[in-house]
């Protein structure tokens, strides 16, 4: 069974094409059209995914959507849908004015299919947090777990709790629009300056530079809180983010509380880094309440999370410490662009006897580019270049010599994060580093951090971390010995955390020889990894996407395959 799943119209649309259950291709459609968060229909996703098949659209099973127009089709009067303007509207006016013959308030899910002279389609709408369940229990390798999912908003749901066994996931509860961890968080980003669903990063940076309580905790905690029965509740007249003809998230009531906002690119002040702080501080109280809630309903040991809330790789490090779990699995895409995948995943588990599970051990699913591609690229470009065969060597000498790299290999990662495969990479050893990457290369404010590379090995002699916790997706924070962090300071920040991805050798051979040949030099296994790409642009794809990058910022070497470039000023040797 061969089945697409789609994000469109969420953040960042997506395609991912599953057959039996394995992921055979998926890209987000950014990387491809070059708009960054693009939220249209995936059309060039689509067509790779088709292409990284080997297939036509009419092989496919079924076309899944990541939300669920079911969910808007009320029994609204006859105002809204006996007239329709436009016949092709007869695709919801005629179940909505069907909907006063049953009891049902919601439509669990749609299934449709064209039907054409000598082929036909198959679409099946789901929940948004459906997929996101779906994304989070079948990418594990958990055969029973708790399923929690929390972003901004769904059809409705903003929050969900669940149970996956086997090929099922079973709903237990939900917490619906507008109280909202996601937008609760968002709200207080746009307050600080920065843009909501997008800089929430940049709040979690900025949390890390208070220690101790400040005057804003009890401000932000008594705003939300998690009751007994699981549901999340939040003081909703201090936001705006449901009124959609209004100019904030937040009202007047929220700026007489904590004072006027600040306003984009502003100073940052010691205020605003105590709101960031307690906003921090809550949220990770507030999604530890809901772990805990719905361990104590199931009483399963192990858990999986997603949506948008669980990109907060700070809380994601802490969440077996401060909950009841034993375990956690969160893929590489929590985000929405996974729920493609999520969508796939579930229905193929759901409609095929042959699926079959595969835990997620990469993101690789995106397109590759051999060297003779690599090379055609250049020589249309004119572009001087050497042919190195042993590159990995070669990066990681003049990544010990101080040079910033772009690294372009294999298979386009999925997910927000690169790992390995479209990285920017330098000496973690050297403090300067940090600012020069934030600077030269991504322009971006200065308190943001840097992930480090780790071969998984060596984790626990650098990180405060169990002997069984691996990291592949650089999806949690971690603390750095104290003794080691004056040994990695581009990568330790401000609080004595990193945000690790610990290399293994099966998955990325070429990486982890790039760090294994690095720390035959250095004696550290280590290196800082970024994704590559300028700030407000999409991480890099083709080489062509490389080569401009490269020339638009402060990197010294671009290594694209066995393919060495180097800007005038720099030389091989």
């Amino acid at each position: 069974m061969k089945v697409i799943g789609l994000s469109a119209d969420t953040w960042i649309a997506s395609a991912a094409l599953v057959e039996d259950g394995k992921i055979i291709a998926a890209v987000a459609e950014e990387r491809l059209n070059r708009q960054k968060k693009y939220k249209g229909f995936p059309s060039k996703s689509i067509d790779f995914c088709l292409k990284k098949a080997n297939c036509s659209i009419k092989d496919i099973d079924y076309i899944v959507v990541g939300w669920n127009p079911g969910r808007h089709i009320r029994r609204y009067n006859h105002r809204f849908s006996n007239m329709p303007r436009w016949r092709a509207e007869h695709l919801y006016a005629i179940p909505n004015s069907l909907m006063q013959f049953f009891d049902d308030k919601e439509i669990e899910f749609i299934e449709q299919e064209l039907q054409f002279k000598d082929a036909k389609c198959k679409i099946v709408y789901i929940d948004h947090h459906l997929a996101h369940s779906a994304n989070a229990f079948f990418l594990s390798s958990f055969e029973e777990a708790a399923i929690v999912t929390v972003d901004g908003k769904g059809e409705n749901e903003t929050a969900t709790y669940a149970v996956g066994k086997g090929t099922t996931i079973k709903k237990l509860g939900s917490t619906d629009f507008p109280h909202s961890l996601g937008l609760f968080y968002g709200t207080f980003t746009e307050f600080l300056g920065f843009r909501p669903d997008s800089d929430e990063w940049k709040v979690m940076a900025l949390a890390s530079y208070i220690k101790d309580e400040n005057p804003y905790y009890e401000k932000v905690r008594k705003l939300i809180k998690v009751l007994p029965n699981g549901k999340i509740e939040m003081d909703v007249s201090y936001f705006n983010y449901y009124l959609h003809d209004q100019l904030h998230m937040f009202t007047d009531k929220l700026v007489e509380e904590f004072g006027e906002p600040r306003k984009k690119d502003s100073e940052l002040k010691q205020k605003h880094y105590q709101i960031a702080h307690a906003l921090q501080k809550v949220s990770e109280e507030v999604l530890t309440d809901c772990l805990n809630y719905i361990q104590g309903v199931t009483n399963l040991n192990k858990v999986v999370v997603n949506g948008g809330s669980f990109m907060n790789s700070v809380f994601n490090g802490k969440i077996i410490n401060n909950t009841k779990f034993d375990d956690v699995f969160i893929s590489s895409c929590p985000d929405d662009s996974g729920i493609s995948i999520g969508a796939a995943l579930y229905v193929c588990n759901k409609k095929s006897k042959n699926c079959k599970r595969y835990p997620q051990v990469h993101n690789y699913y995106g397109p590759e580019f051999s060297n003779d591609e690599i090379k055609k690229t250049l020589d249309v470009y004119n572009i001087k270049y050497e042919f190195i065969e042993d590159v990995e060597k070669f990066a990681a000498e003049k990544i010990a010599e101080g040079k910033l790299i772009g690294w372009f290999q294999g298979k386009l990662e999925f997910g927000q994060r690169a790992l390995g495969n479209r990285s920017i990479v330098c000496d973690a050893r050297v403090a300067s580093m940090k600012d020069k990457v934030n600077s030269a290369v991504k322009y971006r404010e200065a308190f943001r951090p840097f992930a480090p590379s780790i071969l998984e090995e060596y984790r626990e002699e650098y990180f405060d971390i169990d002997d069984n916790t691996f990291v592949p997706f650089m999806e949690k924070v971690y603390m750095i010995k104290k003794e080691k962090q004056k040994i990695i300071p581009a990568v330790t920040h401000v609080d004595g955390s990193g945000r690790l991805q610990t290399v293994n050798k099966e998955v990325s051979p070429k990486y982890y020889k790039l760090i294994s040949e690095f720390n035959k030099i250095t004696g550290v296994p280590i290196v800082l990894n970024t994704s590559f790409n300028l700030n407000g642009e999409p991480i890099v794809c083709s080489p062509k996407d490389a080569i401009r990058t490269f020339y638009s910022c402060g990197l010294n070497i671009l290594i694209l395959g066995n393919y060495v470039i180097t800007k005038i000023g720099n030389t091989m040797d």
